[in-house]
């Protein structure tokens, strides 16, 4: 069975919106957009991205990626994105998708994850795609959290985890801090995640 792992830039407050660039995301007038680019701890947190057999990504974010990584040819972490398999949740996507090595997971997000989750594998990762991470919660399908939480406050933008949200007992299982205080903080859930019935 594959691990579903939510990797996740957070603020202190909880915000995950536009953590890269200033024109990443501006829904509901949001104006902090490239807050989490001067810690550079992506690259720090990455261990799970080496060991992830595919990517797992919401609409939006993968029309963003796509936008941005096929065309940064200096980056090393662009060949990566190229070559990784990514699923990509969407019901108004149509295949054939854009972007090299992707497969569109049309209907039900979280019916078509729990069948990759059972398939013997790699784990699956989640980056940004609130959405997703979101539904995925409220069917306890994630296996594990890693969440680089980003010393500031934003005071507003969407949060991953939203009030009226599923209650969600974790535990922590591996922390530690960046050199520019950001806090790597891996979480699972306090009983092993098993699918409620879809």
């Amino acid at each position: 069975m594959s691990k579903i792992v939510a990797f996740e830039s957070l603020s202190i407050d909880g915000v995950m919106q536009a953590p890269g660039r200033p024109d990443e995301d501006r829904r509901g007038g949001f104006e902090h957009g490239g807050w989490a680019a001067p810690y550079a701890a992506m690259g720090q947190g990455g261990d799970s991205m080496a060991q992830s057999g595919a990517l797992l990504l919401g609409r939006r974010t993968y029309e963003d990626f796509f936008s941005v990584w096929p065309q940064r040819k200096d980056s090393p972490f662009s060949a990566i994105l190229d070559n990784m398999q990514k699923y990509v949740a969407s019901r108004t996507l149509t295949e054939p998708l854009p972007w090299m090595n992707s497969t569109l997971l049309a209907g039900d997000a979280a019916e078509s994850v729990a069948r990759l989750r059972r398939e013997p594998g790699k784990d699956l990762v989640i980056l940004g795609s609130g959405e997703l991470v979101r539904s995925l919660m409220r069917r306890n399908l994630i296996d594990e959290y890693i969440l680089l939480i980003h010393p500031l406050v934003l005071g507003s933008g969407s949060r991953l985890f939203p009030d009226g949200g599923p209650f969600l007992p974790l535990r922590l299982v591996n922390t530690r801090a960046t050199a520019e205080g950001v806090v790597i903080a891996t979480y699972q859930p306090a009983e092993p995640a098993a699918e409620k019935a879809i």
